[in-house]
């Protein structure tokens, strides 16, 4: 009997084992700092702080704006940044441009200016801030916080805090892949088919193209270490230094992140070197589509002929469109047989043709996901072009800075957009190309291909950035992780090292048959001469 019963016991053991065993992080306690002013980010940022709270987590977050209308619970703390702090002031001031739609004029190394400008000025802007302040000198700092969570985009003096409470660093960047990031992570990335992310290259290069690719990406590299990096440590020195004393190097700091969850996913970015830390979780911020308001229901229901939405996003804003622009969109919309929905942030606008509805704000992925809406125009941003793939709408691109040429291009090479220069556009080209759009059915077969291909993943968005997250909290860091790549000297990352022994066995060999050949031919010389004489 008792021999039995030890048996049955065993069995269950066994049985337990086999039995998948739970792997969630319970009431783990996040510090998340988005000091960034920039409105399209929250998205993202919006929907990681709503799945961590329903996860169980404890959040403490820094930022620029309030998430108090997500009704987000006792678990979620706020520390906000006020007030919001205005860099597209600084940017029109130092490039002396009256409106973004100018921005197209800008060159890359303009752009690089720009993220430096916003970057140093919006994290400084942070760190001044009393409640900030107060977390950064806070006298209890163990066991206060378990992970640091924080936006990879240009504000790294904030890296700090994982000093301070000596805890690991996730990182979320809204832009996805930028080529730097290969540098933080200890692995190459290859300019010879990686576009650097403010070039409008696709992965297809022509040689020139590699040349300007090449160019630009190292430009940035030297750029961040000799010039962004020294203004970047001194902000953290003088924020940090009296806690810290001596305040780690950016570049040092950059190196100790163990997780990045990026703004990205296939197939809508390159395919690239990569290592497992660097995890993409493009689409997060979409959800199922919500029920519209009453009257844009009815005006997209009754678009027999189709509809085109129009949105440039939450920073180049419609309504300082150029007026002989803006009369140009106008004259060509009402020439159609389709309605228009713009996103106008001035509903005071007259004389609007019958078939256009203008609203100062729109909810962009739940008309993208109308049944009718066939064409998308967009200034080709991250968030933007991700919902329409989502959704499987072709888009006419108007890219104005920085990544939204990249994504355009992308989108021109599946097939699913055609992309136009805002300063070029003429009646003609705008009604073409909206109508090639609507009528050639390429365009809606690719889109489709290539929308099935995105929703396609093991585990969605949303739920991989909390296993990413927890998975940090749970192994203390996730050290096992980190690419040694990160241990090495510069000239033995690049393997410059073995290129030098080579090139030196090789020169030596040379040297050493010269050499031979030189004696010999010494040596044949005199034997002639002795059998002269």
């Amino acid at each position: 009997m008792c021999s039995a019963m030890q048996f049955v016991v065993l069995c269950c053991l066994m049985l337990a084992g086999c039995l998948p065993q739970s792997r969630h992080v319970e009431g783990s306690k996040i510090l998340a700092v988005y000091a960034f002013p920039g409105k399209s980010h929250y998205m993202m940022h919006t929907a990681l702080m709503r799945e961590l709270v329903e996860s169980g987590h404890q959040v403490t977050m820094v930022t620029a704006f309030s998430l108090e209308k997500e009704h987000l619970g006792s678990n979620y703390t706020e520390i906000l940044i006020e007030p919001v702090y205005d860099f597209w002031h600084d940017v029109k001031l130092n490039f002396g441009a009256q409106h973004l739609f100018e921005l197209t004029r800008m060159t890359n190394y303009d752009f690089l200016k720009m993220l430096e400008i916003i970057g140093l000025k919006t994290t400084e802007h942070a760190l001044r801030q009393p409640k900030v302040q107060t977390l950064i000198h806070a006298k209890q700092t163990e066991g206060v916080f378990d992970l640091l969570l924080a936006e990879q985009f240009y504000q790294e003096a904030f890296l700090a805090l994982a000093r301070i409470y000596k805890i690991p660093v996730v990182t979320t960047s809204t832009l996805g892949y930028e080529n730097h990031m290969s540098q933080m992570m200890g692995l190459i990335t290859p300019w010879s088919f990686v576009p650097h992310g403010f070039m409008p290259f696709t992965d297809r290069m022509s040689f020139l193209e590699r040349v300007k690719n090449s160019y630009a990406s190292l430009y940035e590299d030297l750029d961040r270490l000799l010039n962004y990096f020294p203004k970047m440590d001194a902000v953290s020195r003088e924020f940090f230094g009296p806690v810290l004393g001596e305040v780690p190097k950016v570049k040092q700091m950059e190196r100790e992140i163990s997780v990045m969850l990026l703004n990205s996913h296939a197939p809508l970015t390159t395919a690239r070197p990569t290592v497992d830390a660097m995890v993409p979780v493009g689409g997060m911020h979409i959800y199922p589509p919500k029920a519209l308001p009453a009257d844009m229901q009815a005006f997209l229901d009754g678009a027999s002929e189709g509809a085109i939405f129009f949105s440039l996003g939450s920073n180049v804003q419609s309504k300082d469109m150029p007026q002989e622009m803006l009369q140009l969109f106008l004259q060509v919309f009402g020439s159609l047989k389709q309605r228009v929905l713009w996103k106008f942030e001035d509903e005071s606008l007259r004389q609007l043709p019958p078939n256009v509805m203008i609203r100062k704000w729109l909810p962009q992925a739940d008309i993208l996901a109308h049944p009718q809406v066939k064409v998308f125009i967009t200034h080709g941003g991250l968030f933007g072009t991700q919902e329409g793939v989502h959704y499987a709408v072709p888009m006419l691109g108007i890219p104005f800075y920085c990544d939204q040429h990249l994504n355009m291009n992308k989108a021109v090479l599946g097939g699913y957009a055609i992309s136009l220069h805002f300063q070029s556009i003429t009646p003609e080209i705008l009604e073409h190309s909206l109508l090639e759009l609507i009528h050639n059915a390429t365009y809606k077969e690719n889109i489709h291909r290539v929308s099935s291909i995105f929703r396609d993943r093991p585990q969605a968005p949303r739920k991989s950035a909390v296993y990413w997250i927890e998975y940090v909290i749970r192994h203390k860091g996730a050290p096992h992780m980190r690419s040694a790549g990160l241990d090495l000297n510069w000239f033995q990352f690049y393997l410059l090292d073995v290129i030098a022994f080579v090139a030196a066995i090789a020169l030596a060999a040379v040297l050493a048959a010269l050499l031979a050949i030189r004696l010999l031919m010494g040596s044949d010389k005199k034997h002639r001469k002795a059998k002269a004489h």
